[in-house]
C-alpha cells in the first residue's frame, strides 16, 4: 500500500510537471504571435520552436493543437502548423461580444441565485489569484497560473447559467485568436504594468462574485462587460475607429 501511495505521488507530480510546461509553451507562443516573432502564414514545427524557446518538443506538441482551437493556427495539410492572418477588427469584436455573453450568463445566474457550489469554486479562484497578487511581482509561471484560473472562473459562470445557446456561442467565439478567457498575452510593455493589470482584473473578480452572491443582476452583467475589456489593454490594442494597431499591422495586411 506504501509503495503504491509513493507510485500515486509520482503520477500526479509528473502529470503537473508536464501540465505546468504546456501551459508556459502555450503562452510564450501565444505572446511571440502577438508581438510578430511569429507572422501571418509562417509555418512553425515542434522542432524549431523548441530551439527557440528552449524547450523540449513534448509540451510544444501539446500546446499547438490547444493554439489552433484558439485560433492562432491552422494545421498543415502535411506537417506542422501555419500562424494564421486574422485582424485587429476580428479581435477587438470578439473581446466584446465575450462580454456581452458573459455578461448575460452571469446576469442569469444572479436572477436564479448562485448556488453554494458555484460560489466555493469562484472562491477559490479568487484564493489562487491572490496568492499571485500577494507578491510585488510576477514571480516564474504566475502568468500561466493566472491564465488557468481566469479560464476556470469564466466557465464555472458559463456553466452554472446553464444556456446551450450562450454557451454554444462563446465557444464559437473563442476561435478567434486571443478571445478566449484563458488565452492570456501581452504586448511588449513592462512587467510592472502587466501585474498591476491583472491585478486590477483579479479586483474585477471579486467584485463580480460580491455581486452573484448578493444576486445583483444589472451590476454583475455590466461587470463582466467591463472586465472584457481588459484584454484589449493587455493586447495594447486601440479602441475601435483608431485604425489597426502596429502588432497587428501585418495581419492586417495579410487579410486586406
Amino acid at each position: 500500500m506504501a509503495q503504491l501511495s509513493v507510485d500515486m505521488v509520482g503520477y500526479w507530480i509528473q502529470n503537473w510537471t508536464m501540465a505546468t510546461h504546456q501551459n508556459r509553451a502555450i503562452v510564450q507562443i501565444r505572446e511571440m504571435i502577438l508581438r510578430g516573432e511569429l507572422g501571418p502564414g509562417e509555418r512553425i514545427t515542434e522542432e524549431g520552436l523548441g530551439e527557440r524557446l528552449a524547450m523540449s518538443r513534448t509540451p510544444i506538441r501539446a500546446a499547438l493543437p490547444a493554439l489552433a482551437r484558439e485560433g492562432l493556427l491552422t494545421a498543415s495539410e502535411t506537417r506542422g502548423y501555419f500562424v494564421r492572418a486574422f485582424s485587429q477588427q476580428d479581435v477587438v469584436d470578439a473581446i466584446d461580444l465575450r462580454g456581452l455573453l458573459e455578461g448575460m450568463a452571469a446576469r442569469l445566474v444572479a436572477e436564479r441565485g448562485p448556488s453554494p457550489s458555484l460560489l466555493q469554486t469562484l472562491r477559490s479562484c479568487l484564493e489562487d489569484g491572490d496568492r499571485i497578487f500577494a507578491k510585488s511581482s510576477f514571480a516564474q509561471g504566475d502568468e500561466e497560473l493566472f491564465a488557468t484560473m481566469n479560464a476556470r472562473f469564466h466557465a464555472a459562470i458559463v456553466e452554472a447559467a446553464n444556456s446551450k445557446v450562450i454557451a454554444d456561442a462563446i465557444v464559437t467565439n473563442d476561435r478567434v485568436p486571443f478571445a478566449a478567457a484563458g488565452a492570456v498575452a501581452f504586448d511588449k510593455m513592462p512587467a510592472a504594468f502587466m501585474f498591476e493589470l491583472l491585478r486590477y482584473a483579479q479586483r474585477q473578480h471579486h467584485a463580480i462574485v460580491q455581486s452573484l452572491a448578493n444576486s445583483q443582476s444589472g451590476r454583475v452583467e455590466t461587470l463582466m462587460r467591463e472586465h472584457a475589456h481588459i484584454v484589449t489593454e493587455s493586447l495594447n490594442l486601440p479602441q475601435r475607429n483608431e485604425g489597426p494597431a502596429p502588432l497587428f499591422a501585418g495581419a492586417v495586411a495579410a487579410v486586406s
